[in-house]
């Protein structure tokens, strides 16, 4: 399946379109994560276990994502988007959504 965060996929054009597609996971925060997280921000610097418990979640939503596009039968995600959102303080959504397409070879070769 292909996933690009541009309109278009180079090379093909879009036969139909399919609708949006999306997929979202919720994330919370660990404890140990959080002491860690307290002591570095005394000192400064990327704070490794919250970027890490960002990027799955990421991973999560695209994975989510890409199974709803399969579910319509789509071949390609075109102009993806990600965000992230609090839900309490101690989780965040992160989701992941675009638009599903079937694809045909462009006859603009």
């Amino acid at each position: 399946m292909i996933i690009t965060n541009i309109e278009t996929v180079p090379g093909q054009a879009v036969r139909e379109d399919l609708g949006l597609v999306l997929g979202s996971t919720v994330r919370g925060k660990h404890v140990g994560k959080d002491i860690a997280a307290f002591f570095k921000g005394l000192v400064g610097g990327e704070i490794k276990g919250y970027s890490d418990l960002l990027v799955e979640g990421r991973e999560e939503a695209v994975e989510r994502m890409k199974t709803h596009a399969r579910s319509k039968g789509a071949d390609a995600v075109v102009n993806v988007r990600m965000t992230t959102s609090s839900i309490t303080g101690g989780a965040a959504e992160l989701m992941a959504y675009g638009t599903a397409v079937r694809l045909k070879p462009s006859e603009d070769k």
